[in-house]
């Protein structure tokens, strides 16, 4: 996979080089998959199960840059590079994008109403993350 798109994000300090640590990526995978799982809890309230399948989602993503040699300078940025990472489609990346401003909002701002609709599709983005994500790092 071409990764040319990434080094600009170096070039322009966004993203910096570092080597992949497998027990960083082992645990980031570990904490979205809990996390994941915990989300699709309905016994949990709705903003709690938007928290915990925002932060799969991040972690997923945040696994995907690390396991190619990157470390982000802010939490947005693994989001907009999921598509040189994971291959991932940009309906989704822009879903993911929507979805960190609603944890900006909600974190910074108070309360937010969680939409059923895209906690739904976060679940099933995050779902999609962790499937790509086992895929790569396949041996």
């Amino acid at each position: 996979m071409p990764l040319t798109n990434l080094e600009n994000l170096v070039a322009s300090g966004k993203l910096q080089h570092e080597a992949p640590s497998r027990d960083e990526f082992a645990g980031l995978v570990g904490s979205g998959e809990r996390r994941l799982r915990d989300a699709g809890n309905l016994d949990n309230a709705e903003d709690s199960r938007f928290d915990l399948a925002y932060n799969a989602a991040h972690a997923f993503a945040l696994a995907a840059l690390r396991w190619h040699g990157y470390r982000p300078e802010n939490r947005y940025i693994v989001f907009l590079a999921l598509e040189h990472t994971l291959g991932i489609d940009k309906p989704t990346c822009r879903l993911l994008a929507k979805c960190h401003d609603h944890r900006n909002r909600t974190e910074y701002g108070g309360h937010s109403p969680v939409d059923e609709k895209m906690l739904a599709e976060l679940i099933g983005a995050a779902a999609t993350l962790r499937e790509k994500l086992r895929a790569l790092a396949a041996p």
